[in-house]
């Protein structure tokens, strides 16, 4: 269990960390220009949620020091990212709609752990840019089947 408005950002800070390495991989080894810049734009995306979190963390005084996310039970939330990327476009789709929904659900459940009210909004704002990321990957993959 996360203890405290600073220790819940240093975790979300993690997770984005682990989020833009992720896409940032996943761009690297895309073939297609398209897809390459998708996978792109997100991991700029889970950049700056990082830089939001950081804002929010240096509001309370806090130095932005990264933590290690094996110290914390992460539950349902967490999604293996060193997951061997020898898996085809459909499974890498599937995974990030994991991903993507995992993240909306931890934004949403910190949310209503922190205690400043701006900080709570800032979560909510996440939990529904994550929601975005996970139709877009939806839709990616519906495509993907249709075209299949």
């Amino acid at each position: 269990m996360l203890e405290g408005d600073n220790e819940i950002f240093q975790f979300a800070i993690s997770r984005e960390i682990e989020a833009y390495r992720l896409y940032d991989a996943l761009a690297m080894r895309m073939s297609d220009p398209e897809k390459k810049k998708m996978f792109e734009d997100l991991a700029a995306e889970e950049l700056q949620h990082k830089a939001d979190l950081e804002l929010e963390l240096m509001k309370t005084g806090e130095v932005v020091n990264v933590i290690n996310t094996d110290n914390f039970d992460t539950g349902e939330y967490h999604i293996e990212s060193d997951t061997e990327f020898d898996m085809g476009y459909k499974e890498i789709l599937q995974l990030a709609i994991e991903k993507e929904s995992s993240s909306f659900r931890l934004y949403a459940n910190l949310s209503s752990q922190v205690k400043d009210e701006a900080s709570a909004e800032t979560l909510l704002r996440l939990a529904e840019e994550e929601v975005k990321h996970k139709v877009r990957f939806e839709f990616e993959y519906e495509n993907l089947l249709k075209r299949s």
